[in-house]
């Protein structure tokens, strides 16, 4: 892009590890791209956990378009034979513990309070914490030596259609005006602020049973979990893997805490909070404030300190929002753009990849065929609606239970559920048409019906009684059984799950 005209057949804007891997598939489809970033790589950035599901998507890119580098970042070995020096953790599943205000964290030798997940059986063939400044600065490094056009530092200004469908665009390049033609506008900025500008879209956090806001930062020197329980003398040999090598999550009164910890000993660290307005304390105070309710964790953070990147403690409005449309004619938008519901589960990078698979189909096969490419536009769009539907209630009933652990993790379960359900569609070799299988009445209504019965259970003043946990979890367990191929719920396994992802 400079002072002479270029075209484009695509121009995405925004080169997060989502615009980038569109620019990569379409440009290896044979079109020609355009990736535009308004501020510069690396950068700080969160949502770091990848998945199964996630390394899935990643491997079978890299097949349908010869992408063999997106194969590499699959899985921890292969990362760390290919790319040593580009950071990311090791992540064997999904942890998490409830603790109680004021008291250290306690447990038993049932694991009452804990529950671990295991996603792979062995370290080579784990899940990667993604490092996003060096991972999404990896990525755009794809895009420079695959000989696509990259331009950063360059906030669009103004986008133009001609009545013969192709986008006119005007942009701003370190104080310099340069223009291209594009027939199709990728919004990949991950944010709404794009598409409401320039498509008309307007985004909104109406219609979801999930209402929660961050506050985070990365911090170094901050000991492992495990040294904690360690000294602490709790027991683990039964434990399916290390859980500072998981997602791991900490369930406390007004929310809950990740810990995702990269190979360097720097820790992601964020409060998830009930979407309750904010009071007159800084993201710091409130951070002090809340993990010094928790002894357990406050002796953690009190050893470390805030990472120099990003140097402070950052907080977020509500969390939630959804584009009220992510596509028209001649544009779309990506996943992560268009809506969102909570980092809880890690869902974030899989349905992101999820939405770069189905959209860069649509977009190749559908280049000569604009009715058939509307219509597939418009089944994308509303396809997301109903996975982020789906996200939103499997959340939402987390996050409500969190004050009851056996409540707590029956819903994790229906979560568990469906990530296997989706693994086992896609190794069936038929790519899902809908993330988690949001399309499946068997899926939905489980969902619909535990949901409902959990906020029936949750809406006196008084605690359920135990009969009425164990009713609901009893509930969860016949709900799931038909789509249980992998030993959910099981109470022989004492909440600690060796292997739940199918075999990859």
């Amino acid at each position: 892009m400079n002072h002479t005209k270029t075209t484009y057949d695509f121009l995405i804007a925004g080169s997060g590890f989502a615009g980038s891997i569109t620019a990569l598939c379409l440009n290896s489809a044979g079109f020609s791209v355009c990736l535009v970033e308004k501020s510069e790589h690396p950068r700080f950035a969160i949502g770091e956990s990848s998945t199964p599901i996630a390394d899935m998507i990643l491997r079978d890119l890299a097949d349908e378009y010869d992408l063999p580098q997106l194969k590499k970042l699959s899985r921890y070995g292969s990362w760390q034979k290919h790319y040593p020096n580009v950071r990311c953790g090791l992540k064997r599943g999904f942890s998490y513990y409830k603790h109680s205000k004021h008291e250290p964290f306690r447990s038993d030798a049932n694991h009452s309070r804990e529950l671990l997940v295991a996603a792979s059986t062995d370290n080579e063939n784990s899940d990667t914490q993604w490092y996003r400044p060096e991972t999404d600065a990896l990525f755009v490094q794809m895009v420079k030596d695959a000989g696509i056009d990259y331009f950063d530092h360059t906030e669009i200004m103004s986008v133009r259609k001609s009545v013969s469908g192709i986008w006119s665009v005007r942009a701003d390049r370190d104080h310099e005006i340069i223009k291209c033609t594009a027939g199709f506008i990728i919004d990949a900025t991950g944010t709404a602020q794009f598409s409401e500008r320039f498509f008309g879209a307007t985004s909104s956090a109406k219609g979801f049973h999930t209402n929660t806001r961050a506050i985070y930062t990365h911090f170094e020197g901050v000991p492992d979990w495990t040294s904690y329980l360690d000294e602490n003398r709790f027991q683990t040999d039964d434990y399916p893997y290390n859980p500072d090598h998981s997602a791991l999550h900490h369930l406390l009164e007004p929310g809950w805490l990740w810990m995702l910890r990269f190979n360097d000993g720097l820790l992601s660290a964020g409060l998830v909070l009930d979407g309750i307005p904010k009071n007159e304390m800084s993201a710091s105070e409130e951070w002090q404030t809340i993990i010094s309710d928790y002894p357990s964790l406050k002796d953690l953070f009190s050893r470390g300190e805030i990472a120099d990147v990003p140097g402070k403690i950052i907080n977020t409005d509500r969390l939630q929002r959804k584009l009220d449309s992510m596509t028209g004619d001649g544009w779309a938008a990506l996943h992560h753009t268009a809506g969102f519901v909570d980092p809880l589960h890690s869902t974030g990078i899989a349905h992101s990849l999820s939405g770069v698979e189905k959209l860069v189909s649509i977009l190749i096969n559908t280049q000569k065929n604009d009715v058939q490419r509307r219509a597939r536009l418009s089944a994308y769009q509303s396809s997301f609606f109903s996975e982020l539907t789906l996200i939103d209630q499997l959340v939402a009933g987390c996050f409500k239970s969190r004050h009851h652990f056996g409540l707590f993790a029956a819903c994790s379960m229906l979560y568990f559920t469906c990530t296997v359900y989706y693994e086992q569609s896609r190794l069936s070799g038929k790519i899902p048409d809908h993330f988690l299988g949001a399309d499946q009445r068997g899926i939905t209504s489980m969902i619909h019906n535990c949901y409902d019965r959990l906020l029936g259970l949750l809406s006196s003043d008084r605690l359920p009684k135990t009969e009425e946990i164990n009713a609901f979890i009893s509930l969860v367990s016949e709900q799931i059984a038909p789509f249980n191929s992998v030993g959910l719920m099981d109470p022989s396994k004492k909440n600690m799950y060796e292997h739940t992802a199918v075999t990859i």
